[in-house]
């Protein structure tokens, strides 16, 4: 089985910066592409960043500039460092990977608990 848990959010001004970390643990063969998603109230839960295993990253404008994801396949963890927040950045944060694991071997998505980052004007 397969589990990915995520940390590192909370409450940070306007300006100031947060990191989360996602590790994914259980009986995992290899992974893939890993990404940040985000969700706010009321609105569709949108990708933030995404990183292939070749280190190739991927930003929608909103947080181009801002935000940077990194991984550490040794440690099967992916990071997203996130600077000069803003208030319109305050959403629940998901990780989200793409993994085969060691007993069927076949590509599966699979997602953090959520941590949640909010942002004060």
């Amino acid at each position: 089985q397969v589990q990915l848990v995520e940390s590192g959010g909370g409450l940070v001004q306007a300006g100031g910066s947060l990191r989360l970390s996602c590790a994914a643990s259980g009986s995992i063969f290899s992974i893939n592409r890993m990404g940040w998603y985000r969700q706010s109230p009321g609105k569709q839960r949108e990708l933030v960043a995404s990183i292939s295993t070749g280190g190739n990253t991927n930003y929608p404008d909103s947080v181009k500039g801002r935000f940077t994801i990194s991984r550490d396949n040794a440690k099967n963890t992916v990071y997203l460092q996130m600077d000069s927040l803003k208030p319109e950045d305050t959403a629940a944060y998901y990780c989200n990977m793409l993994i085969v694991a060691r007993a069927d071997k076949l590509f599966k998505t699979y997602w953090g608990q959520g941590t949640q980052v909010t942002v004060s004007s």
